[in-house]
């Protein structure tokens, strides 16, 4: 008599994170409807963007969500003084008022959630007054911490700061616990740069196998693989525990189903 051994398969799920959204400028009429929705309140298309960021996350029941993105440029270039048309003309400082207003609103849909934000050099300011690198960088990166720290005392976890490119000066004056740096599309020396200051990085399957050739030069914690498919998920696998690896998320447009996707490509087979 033969004995069959039957196998079962393992259906596991990594932890999952957004890194932010981007939802896209909205149709006048709906805009319209939600202000009136929203009568009483301090309430304008950058707030309409931030709750349109969140919403979808909360529904699909990302664990680490995250609002704004870097459509929020809008919001702190309104709320730096010393600026005129994106000309830095005087002393940088931070008007926090609409700041407060938008960490509250954050913390109101989604208690623990992060928040996305331009890198300082994505702002698209143009000095006039410092006329001096360092002064201008001390300058950015103080108004920097005054706005985060603002959010954060107002209840928002942490920050994410998405960089178009890797400013080594910038990471160094700002990475730390509660502010992670995001490059989408990072080369391997940005991989370099990011894990020299953070031991956690987000990377996307095409540069997984970069990674993992820098491991022997860098520790790192913990990996957010970007828009994992079963392949990527499998080798991330082969090299890390399962609890080094979270399902990252960071949505450019329609994010109808985005993060439903993003939740069942989270499950994994062992």
């Amino acid at each position: 008599m033969s004995n069959k051994i039957s196998t079962m398969v393992k259906r596991l799920k990594l932890a999952t994170r957004a890194f932010g959204a981007e939802p896209g400028q909205p149709e006048v009429a709906a805009l319209v409807e939600w202000i009136a929705d929203h009568r009483g309140r301090a309430a304008d298309i950058i707030t309409y963007l931030l709750e349109q960021s969140l919403a979808p996350q909360v529904s699909a029941e990302i664990q680490l969500s995250c609002a704004g993105g870097t459509f929020y440029a809008g919001r702190i270039r309104d709320c730096l003084l010393g600026i005129k048309s994106s000309r830095i003309t005087d002393d940088l400082s931070l008007d926090p008022g609409p700041i407060v207003e938008d960490a509250a609103g954050i913390v109101v849909q989604k208690k623990g959630a992060w928040c996305a934000l331009p890198a300082p050099h994505d702002l698209g300011l143009t000095d006039r007054y410092y006329q001096d690198d360092d002064e201008y960088h001390d300058a950015i990166h103080s108004v920097y911490n005054t706005l985060m720290r603002t959010m954060r005392d107002t209840g928002v976890a942490g920050h994410v700061l998405i960089a178009e490119s890797i400013d080594e000066p910038e990471v160094q004056a700002l990475a730390r616990k509660n502010v992670f740096f995001f490059q989408p599309s990072p080369t391997r020396k940005d991989l370099a740069i990011l894990l020299e200051r953070q031991r956690q990085v987000a990377i996307s399957r095409e540069m997984l196998p970069t990674l993992f050739e820098l491991k022997g030069e860098y520790d790192f914690s913990r990996i957010f693989l970007m828009d994992p498919d079963r392949g990527s998920v499998r080798l991330a696998l082969s090299h890390l525990d399962p609890d080094q690896i979270s399902a990252g998320g960071y949505c450019k447009q329609d994010c109808g189903d985005y993060w439903k996707d993003l939740v069942a490509a989270a499950v994994y087979e062992r």
